[in-house]
């Protein structure tokens, strides 16, 4: 039901979107308005979820954070399942989206990303005992689990196995330690923070490979241009100065900066 609800809501943002779509330049109309609005889960640790303390912190949050002070604006994150998410930036209901989101082909052809900030690997991952996959090739005909859409679940679907769809890295890994799915692909630092909270989880990594590399997406247009420029030249100085390395070592104890 909280699914639904959150998937409504962002529908009716999106009517909303329709009707006041702002003309003109996007980077002017940012700082008019005084905000950046970022789209995110908040439930994908490391890269965007909540502390302790309910507050929302992770590796996009911070960065994003630093993009709005770059463009002189304040960060307004906007918690959407993953699904609402690049719809949305691509009818502008958010500027931009800060949620680990991987450069496709595909994807390239709906929206204009910024220079790569991070290079990820992904994992497969089964239960422990799972002793009959060990490879992508070994998915056909098997049962996984991620969230819709996402480049894991279509990779997944493309090794020819059926994807259970989830909104949470939680619910994915229960899903694959009570058996309820034989496996699930992921970012690797994302189930390497998973297992330093859960170390005793029955689940094991059974192959490492490529992901794409980490952009943030914003909606395709002219009227977009300065606003990626400027994107590009915050994550330029980010880069240069050290932060991005410092801020990766930070959440996924190491530096993912640099092309693998």
């Amino acid at each position: 039901m909280k699914k639904i609800l959150a998937v409504l809501a962002a529908l009716m943002l999106l009517t909303v979107s329709f009707a006041a779509v702002a003309e003109g330049d996007q980077l002017d109309t940012i700082k008019a308005r005084g905000t950046l609005i970022i789209a995110t889960e908040g439930n994908w640790s490391p890269w965007t979820y909540h502390d302790e303390n309910d507050v929302l912190t992770g590796f996009d949050i911070e960065i994003g954070t630093l993009i709005a002070e770059g463009l002189g604006v304040k960060a307004d994150f906007q918690e959407v399942p993953w699904e609402s998410i690049l719809v949305g930036v691509e009818t502008n209901v958010f500027d931009i989206a800060c949620n680990g989101v991987g450069y496709t082909e595909e994807r390239a052809e709906k929206f204009s990303f910024s220079t790569p900030y991070v290079y990820t690997e992904a994992v497969l991952v089964v239960r422990k005992d799972n002793e009959e996959i060990k490879t992508l090739e070994d998915l056909n005909g098997k049962k996984t689990s991620n969230s819709p859409n996402s480049t894991y679940a279509l990779k997944a679907e493309e090794m020819g196995a059926t994807v259970d769809y989830v909104d949470t890295l939680g619910e994915t890994m229960m899903m694959v330690i009570d058996g309820r799915v034989d496996a699930t692909i992921n970012a690797k630092g994302s189930v390497d923070d998973y297992l330093r909270e859960h170390p005793d989880a029955e689940i094991k990594m059974v192959q490492v490979f490529a992901g794409e590399p980490v952009c943030y997406p914003i909606r395709k247009g002219e009227d977009t241009e300065t606003l990626l420029n400027a994107i590009n030249g915050i994550l330029e100085n980010l880069r240069n100065d050290g932060t991005l390395a410092a801020l990766s070592a930070k959440y996924f104890g190491e530096d993912l900066t640099q092309a693998q």
